[in-house]
């Protein structure tokens, strides 16, 4: 099969398309012929070197996929709801940049009706992550406000949309104005240009000073101190990468004060029982939003897979509103 290979740690360029053996479904397990992968910041940080693979992992990169189900455990399948033939999309742990994939059939999901494999492959990643940081870790509810950082995101777009969705109040911070547009007419209610704005003082003048309830954090760092200034009492921050770098100070007075949680996670290692119940609970609460309108993929760019490169050098630019995928 053809596949995506990081030939060297670096620049985009380093991204190859080579020839590999064809995976093999295990117990449990998926074999899907793919249509469409997802790029994802993860995959960047493993091309650079930053980011490995959990053990036992393909070394290519790829962290979800939409196509059909080609072989597998057909009685895991069954009791997943889903069989030979079906269009699904996965989230995987590596191995998305290819032309076959093989995936746990909990983290299957059905591709919701109407959608393309193209906007399937955009789904698994940031909907997973978006569910278990927003709602299950910071414990958004209706009527709550969430502040994202980085709206624009594969993330960013969709927090916007979930929380909306869910009937929360959304916020979020972007680069530049158009980015700001673009987070509005996505349902945030508020957009923060953030390179031309204070966010703490926009968050303040916003909710009358009494803040947010979840802040979605991309960036860490120095932004820690400053999000920690955002959160209303009882408040979440929850931290799902750090590209602002992994040291942070802050006002740890306020986190008493006004009872805060700071936490965070990573998807990539978690096991497949926690996969598993993410999948679920998306299939039950947002599989029929998608279905219905409410929620919807969005799609920047899409690259063949031979312009993987390309790809990843739309990703570092930051250039992109929403998400960046590949063709095979």
């Amino acid at each position: 099969m053809r596949a995506v290979e990081i030939t060297a740690f670096g620049a985009p360029e380093v991204l190859r398309l080579g020839e590999r053996p064809m995976p093999h479904a295990g117990e449990g397990e998926a074999l899907i012929r793919v249509s469409a992968s997802g790029i994802n910041r993860p995959d960047v940080l493993q091309r650079l070197g930053h980011y490995a693979p959990p053990p036992g992992t393909s070394d290519l990169p790829g962290l979800e996929v939409a196509g059909v189900v080609e072989g597998g455990d057909e009685a895991a399948l069954s009791r997943a709801g889903l069989k030979l033939g079906d269009r699904v999309c996965a989230l995987v742990a590596g191995g998305g940049y290819a032309q076959w994939c093989v995936a746990p059939v909990e983290q299957c999901l059905p591709v919701p009706a109407g959608l393309t494999d193209i906007e399937a492959a955009s789904l698994p990643e940031t909907f997973f992550t978006v569910w278990s940081n927003v709602f299950d870790r910071g414990r958004l509810q209706p009527g709550e406000t969430l502040l994202v950082q980085g709206g624009t995101s594969g993330i960013g777009v969709t927090a916007i949309q979930l929380a909306r969705a869910w009937g929360a109040t959304v916020i979020v911070t972007a680069g530049s104005d158009e980015k700001c547009a673009a987070c509005l007419s996505l349902g945030a209610h508020h957009a923060i240009n953030y390179k031309s704005q204070d966010f703490v003082a926009e968050v303040a003048r916003i909710t009358a000073g009494k803040g947010v309830d979840v802040v979605l954090d991309m960036v860490a760092g120095d932004y820690v101190a400053r999000e920690v200034e955002c959160l209303a009492e009882d408040g979440r921050l929850v931290i799902i990468a750090v590209q602002g770098g992994v040291k942070s100070a802050f006002n740890a007075g306020l986190v008493l004060r006004r009872r805060l949680t700071i936490t965070g996670s990573t998807l990539r290692p978690r096991p497949v029982a926690f996969k598993g119940a993410i999948a679920r609970a998306l299939r039950e609460r947002v599989w029929p939003m998608i279905e219905e309108g409410k929620v919807r993929p969005v799609i920047h760019s899409t690259f063949e897979a031979a312009d993987a490169a390309q790809a990843h050098a739309l990703m570092e630019s930051n250039q992109h509103t929403g998400k960046i995928v590949l063709t095979w």
